[in-house]
């Protein structure tokens, strides 16, 4: 759970999603407003936010190979504790992106059933 502080602190968090030829960079800041709005909410300080524009996720990782590894290099350097992503990703793309970052991956559904289950 999100919730469970560490002395005192709120959970970093990272904010990541894609930018598709649907969206222009209006719509995709008020997503991103909103998730991290979603993300404080959940007890999480989202401290950036990453954006790539892409015709369709990758099928592994949702994002691409170069912005993997820019992320996971801000996440060892910045102490990021969770990376939560805009667009729904599959189980197998969680999993795979667990294993990269070594840490806690979430969508905006997993984020929202995380608020319902710390208000229940």
């Amino acid at each position: 759970m999100i919730q469970g502080r560490q002395e005192g602190k709120m959970k970093r968090a990272i904010l990541i999603g894609i930018i598709n030829q649907k969206q222009d960079d209006v719509k995709i800041k008020e997503f991103m407003d909103e998730l991290a709005f979603l993300a404080e909410t959940a007890g999480a300080a989202p401290v950036k936010r990453f954006t790539q524009q892409l015709s369709r996720p990758d099928s592994g990782t949702f994002i691409g190979k170069g912005k993997v590894e820019e992320v996971k290099q801000f996440v060892i350097a910045n102490n990021i504790d969770l990376i939560i992503f805009d667009d729904e990703i599959s189980p197998s793309q969680q999993r795979n992106l667990e294993n990269l970052f070594e840490k806690k991956v979430l969508d905006r559904t997993g984020l929202i059933l995380e608020i319902f289950a710390q208000r229940a």
